[in-house]
């Protein structure tokens, strides 16, 4: 009789999910009917960690299948980051606005832009959605993470954060490491490591403009055991590819297990990164007290860390019954910042130097726009005088985001109901509705960005009739670009991205091109082009941002103009 439960028990166990994920899956399909908009139902949520973890690889085998069994809503759009696949091919079949109904949720889907700045504006109505972000707690409660009137005292002092001083030290670090990094290139027959070593240069940038603390470039080669990309860039590496884990025990219990972990266990090794990464923001937070309090960083570089300790002693002080931020809370905002500059960086860059690669006309259109504004004088590379002028080095990022927007926000409608205007009509959204900006669709539609609105094209963002250096950006119309979300909520580290970017440009593209190494010698570089056009087009999906997996399947090779 033991053995007849245990067997049948989680037969059992499955039916009763099956039997209530339907129950709940018809009930949410009930409530989106009255909605008014196209409906999709998927049976399974998206966002479901398990079904995350296996969600490709089954449908894969689905996608097999003949006719209609496997092309369905369940292979269209079960999956994370589907979007980037279909862009605008769901509001091509159902308008501006459509819902998608699982078990779990109600997803409203948004591709109008009046509609989405509408939303952007009413923060209160449209918030972000703390469930989705709130694994950026593991060290404390940050910007990302909170709402009200904790939301509003934080975005106060990480405003502070982001000034012109701290863009000085970016763009002069953002020069000098890029210098480094191509000197280390340019010694590789070819490179293999371009996305790791990119994650290291945006480390190193991060470490002088958040804490004060200069390195040199290390290459993938170059590194020792001893170097801080073998210890805090490991860290910025292994905590948000373990996010999930951290989250759900903690860093204290984490800390707690090591006790009794052998070394040997990825748990241990866990443990040991996560107590790695909380001295060291312990050491730098207590090094800028004490500075803070000797007022001895007057004249020194003003860094994120300075900038939040600084703020948060002023916010306490002013009498508001504001105690300013809390040790953890300083210390989960600077863990968001890191991750949040480290990885988004990064991950743009690895897209923006394949897409270069494969077009050498505009590394043409580069070099002469960075030697027009720079000159043959490193002495007047200055932050002042040369970011503003470099239009084109900033057009390449924009491009970038623009196909491949590597962390879209989703927002949610709070405990009530909300209404929105959408193509004239009012649509009435149900509380606990999750708002999904259609960023691929929007950033891709014809009507606002032509017919070639599918290709990678830079100079799409450069008004003509100016000389290299004197031009416009065009400004295209309000909310058709969200890369880096918009209203109260965008992201505040937003110039500090493009000051490190612009800079970086500026510094590969001047003197040097870069081409795809040829992976047999009856390769033509056509060819080769076009093999890293559809690397990025076919190899690129979310792990925890959006990113290309396998860069290295494409060496690229660095000559001298």
């Amino acid at each position: 009789m033991v053995l007849f439960w245990v067997l049948c028990l989680p037969a059992l166990a499955a039916a009763v999910l099956v039997v209530s994920s339907g129950i709940s899956l018809a009930r949410n399909y009930l409530i989106a009917r009255q909605i008014g908009l196209p409906v999709r139902v998927i049976p399974i949520d998206h966002a479901n960690p398990l079904w995350m973890a296996v969600d490709r690889k089954v449908l894969s085998y689905v996608r097999r299948l003949p006719g209609f069994l496997g092309d369905n809503s369940f292979t269209r759009y079960n999956f994370r980051a589907w979007e980037m696949y279909d862009r605008l091919r769901p509001h091509q079949e159902m308008g501006d606005a459509f819902i998608i109904v699982t078990p779990a949720r109600i997803w409203f889907y948004l591709s109008c832009p009046d509609a989405l700045m509408d939303c952007f504006r009413r923060r209160t109505d449209f918030p972000r959605c703390v469930e989705m972000t709130e694994i950026l707690n593991a060290f404390g409660k940050n910007l990302s993470t909170v709402e009200g009137q904790q939301w509003k005292t934080q975005r106060k002092m990480i405003a502070t954060c982001f000034n012109e001083q701290n863009h000085e030290v970016v763009w002069s670090e953002s020069l000098s490491l890029a210098r480094d990094m191509l000197a280390y290139w340019s010694r590789q027959p070819s490179v293999t490591t371009s996305a790791e070593d990119l994650r290291t240069f945006s480390l190193h940038v991060l470490s002088g403009a958040g804490f004060g603390k200069f390195y040199k470039f290390e290459g993938h080669t170059e590194r020792s055991d001893s170097s801080l990309s073998a210890n805090y860039k490991s860290s910025l590496q292994t905590i948000p590819e373990n996010i999930v884990l951290i989250m759900a025990l903690g860093p204290s219990v984490l800390a707690k297990a090591r006790l009794w972990l052998p070394d040997t266990w990825k748990l241990a090794k866990l443990a040991d990164t996560c107590a790695a990464f909380q001295r060291y923001m312990t050491d730098q937070y207590e090094e800028e007290k004490r500075a803070t309090v000797a007022q001895e960083r007057t004249g020194g570089p003003k860094t994120l860390m300075s900038s939040l300790v600084r703020a948060s002693q002023a916010e306490a002080s002013t009498g508001n019954n504001s105690t300013g931020l809390s040790e953890s809370e300083i210390y989960g905002n600077m863990f968001m910042l890191n991750f949040a500059g480290h990885d988004t960086t990064a991950h743009t860059f690895t897209f923006a130097i394949y897409f270069i690669a494969a077009y050498p006309d505009v590394q043409d259109w580069l070099s002469e726009e960075i030697r027009a504004v720079l000159g043959d004088n490193p002495a007047d590379w200055r932050y002042a005088a040369s970011f503003p002028r470099l239009k084109r080095c900033l057009a390449i990022m924009l491009e970038t985001l623009r196909l491949y927007t590597v962390v879209p926000v989703s927002k949610w409608v709070g405990d009530q109901t909300v209404s929105l205007q959408v193509g004239g009509k009012t649509i009435l959204l149900p509380p606990k509705t999750m708002f999904i900006p259609s960023y691929a669709a929007v950033q891709t539609d014809p009507k606002y960005w032509g017919p070639d609105a599918l290709a990678w094209r830079p100079s799409r963002w450069i008004q003509g009739g100016g000389e290299p250096g004197d031009e416009d950006l065009i400004t295209f119309k309000k909310g058709t670009f969200l890369g880096w979300s918009e209203g109260a909520r965008d992201c505040p580290g937003k110039k500090f991205s493009q000051v490190e970017f612009v800079a970086t440009m500026a510094a590969l593209f001047r003197d040097w091109r870069v081409d795809p190494a040829p992976l047999h010698d009856g390769e033509s570089r056509e060819e080769a082009q076009k093999r890293v056009l559809d690397l990025i087009e076919h190899d690129s999906a979310p792990v925890l941002l959006l990113q290309m997996l396998h860069p290295e399947r494409a060496p690229l090779v660095w000559r001298r103009r």
